[in-house]
């Protein structure tokens, strides 16, 4: 298991080390965040989701300049000031008690960990060879889900505390996690910030590139499974199907264990801009068989058959996540131009935080409103969305490589 879950030795270890580092403090926050803010902070569920829609939103959208900073000033000295930046926004939250500074708070944390995130592409992107990086990416995403589902077991044991001295346990965790990640990222190699742009060459490149925005909206779309697992079907689970509710908690674990074992052998096909688009039209296949699974659980059944019904739409939740995971990184970093990939992954990046701040909203309204025909219509958007995302990837590539009609819109 461990091979499977460690990337090879030297960098890529050593990032998996820093993505270890964070993530387990953020499993921890995960699970404790919103308790402590409207048990301690005293803010109502309506403003903590407010608060953090207005945070993800300025984050995403700060995103590809600090992205384009990565690759201006280096992606190794940014993604350590962003880490330590995060790490002291959380530390923040100790010390908030009113819904101002909590937002001012969220959004020093949104910002920081969208830029972040950008910068380590862009840092992964300068010291791992083209042909390694889905590969590695696949062994950063096992290390992540193993730390988060760590750090929901230790938020878990600050839960059943339930004193204000353990929640603020979660946040020191959590910041240290992210110094810890700068350590570890200050240890690696430098990588060369790229030559400073020509005279007339736009600052922000990726804005006017339309073909790559196509590409990335249609990754957003597919982010969308997102909020599935963490909010519609625990919400879907107890008040539409007979299935017990500790099946909520099954499931996510069931999703975190395949994820944390199986992405990196489901990533192994993916090395081309082919290969990419293949996987993604198969995680969408999955998705929409998924979504029908998940749409017959709520007929007339006993508990035990809704149960398996639930547990086999998981399970090809799971799987489509895990190609459409491997595809879009390989498309995310094929079609970035090299002297740009910070300001490009920033870009890409943003359909997170859109899956995060829209997807509850969007989900919630149209499975839980309208049920059974709310789940295929999901599937079918989904399925168009992964298969559409193989015309979109041609002509963003054949634009890159100066051969498409747009290719001067895009440069």
């Amino acid at each position: 298991m461990t091979i499977r879950i460690l990337p090879p030795p030297g960098a890529p270890r050593r990032l998996a080390a820093a993505q270890l580092g964070n993530s387990v403090g953020d499993g921890a926050y995960y699970v404790c965040s919103a308790l402590y803010f409207t048990q301690v902070v005293g803010l109502s569920p309506a403003r903590i989701g407010l608060g953090l829609t207005l945070a993800w939103a300025i984050g995403s959208v700060a995103s590809v300049p600090l992205g384009a900073l990565a690759d201006r000033r280096g992606p190794r000295g940014t993604s350590v000031l962003l880490a330590l930046a995060t790490a002291a926004s959380v530390s923040s939250f100790l010390f908030i008690r009113s819904f101002w500074a909590f937002l001012f708070a969220a959004v020093g944390y949104a910002t920081a960990q969208c830029g972040l995130a950008a910068a380590r592409q862009a840092l992964l992107a300068g010291l791992v060879t083209p042909q390694e990086r889905t590969g590695v990416l696949a062994h950063l995403q096992s290390v992540l889900n193993a730390g988060l589902a760590l750090g929901a077991a230790l938020g878990g044991l600050a839960l059943s505390v339930g004193t204000e001295q353990s929640y603020l346990a979660v946040f020191v965790l959590d910041a240290a996690g992210f110094l810890l990640c700068a350590a570890v990222l200050l240890r690696l190699p430098a990588v060369a910030p790229v030559p400073e742009r020509a005279a007339g060459e736009p600052r922000l490149a990726v804005l006017r590139d339309r073909p790559y925005a196509l590409v990335t909206l249609l990754n957003a779309v597919l982010l969308l499974r997102m909020p599935l697992l963490s909010l519609a079907i625990p919400l879907w689970i107890v008040q539409r199907t007979s299935a017990p509710g500790w099946l909520v908690s099954a499931l996510f674990v069931l999703n975190t264990v395949a994820v944390m074992l199986f992405q990196v052998r489901a990533a192994r096909p993916v090395i081309d801009l082919d290969g990419a688009r293949r996987a993604v039209r198969r995680s969408g296949l999955l998705m929409a068989a998924s979504c029908v699974v998940f749409a017959l659980s709520a007929l007339p059944a006993a508990r035990w058959a809704a149960a398996a019904l639930l547990v086999a739409g998981a399970a090809l939740q799971a799987d489509a996540e895990m190609r459409q995971s491997a595809g879009s990184w390989q498309i995310g970093f094929s079609l970035a131009p090299a002297d740009r990939i910070g300001q490009y992954q920033g870009f890409f990046g943003t359909g997170v935080p859109i899956a995060r701040t829209l997807g509850p909203v969007l989900l919630t309204s149209l499975l839980l409103l309208w049920g059974i025909p709310g789940w295929l219509l999901l599937g079918a958007v989904l399925l168009a969305a992964s298969y559409g995302m193989g015309p979109a990837v041609r002509r963003a590539g054949a634009v890159h490589r100066g051969t498409g009609p747009a290719a001067a819109v895009a440069a």
